[in-house]
């Protein structure tokens, strides 16, 4: 009998752990801040070195001539992406016509290839801007496309603070980028900066 749970872990679905939690370490790293840039410089910003590198690596799902499109590290659903000017923009209405109209366009392909890949009943799009608005790093703007399943906030976020997803990262990545250039072809130049 498990005496913090008042159940005999044998009655319970799954293989029993000894702890009768789900263990999700990739969590600590974002509480412990180890991926926050120590400082608003491009140097420091995690968008911008994702940028930089190899897709696959930078987990880059799309690259378009002014944003591009990125897994996110720390995801709320499986398949939750990041929507980035590659330039080191914090506010909104900084933005260039250009890069406004590619983060929209961007945004609604990234909707589509994610239907086409999972099946989201729905969508919570979002720009977090500032502290206080919520957002984890404020130097670099990014519009998060978060996929959305009847069902997937039940008790595990509210009671503890955990969200399961059942795919790696890089296979999410590979999906979507497979899917994205099925939907939408090759993508165009970047613009020169």
């Amino acid at each position: 009998m498990n005496p913090a749970a008042g159940e005999d872990p044998a009655t319970l679905p799954g293989e029993p752990d000894g702890f009768a939690r789900l263990w999700t370490p990739h969590r600590m790293v974002y509480i412990d801040g180890q991926d926050k840039p120590a400082d608003d410089s491009p140097r420091e910003c995690p968008f911008c070195r994702a940028a930089r590198l190899p897709d696959a690596e930078g987990l880059v799902v799309r690259r378009g001539a002014h944003c591009y499109v990125v897994m996110n590290l720390y995801p709320y659903s499986p398949g939750h992406t990041l929507v980035c000017p590659y330039r080191h923009v914090a506010d909104y209405p900084d933005l260039t016509d250009a890069e406004t109209d590619e983060l929209a366009r961007l945004t609604q392909q990234a909707m589509i290839v994610t239907r086409e890949v999972s099946g989201p009943a729905g969508f919570n799009l979002g720009i977090n801007q500032g502290v206080v608005g919520g957002a984890g790093i404020q130097a670099h703007l990014h519009q998060h496309v978060v996929p959305r399943w009847a069902g997937d906030a039940n008790f595990m976020p509210i009671i503890a603070h955990t969200k399961p997803l059942p795919m790696l990262l890089e296979d999410a990545r590979s999906r979507l980028h497979e899917a994205w250039q099925r939907l939408f072809g090759a993508p165009p130049e970047r613009a020169a900066d």
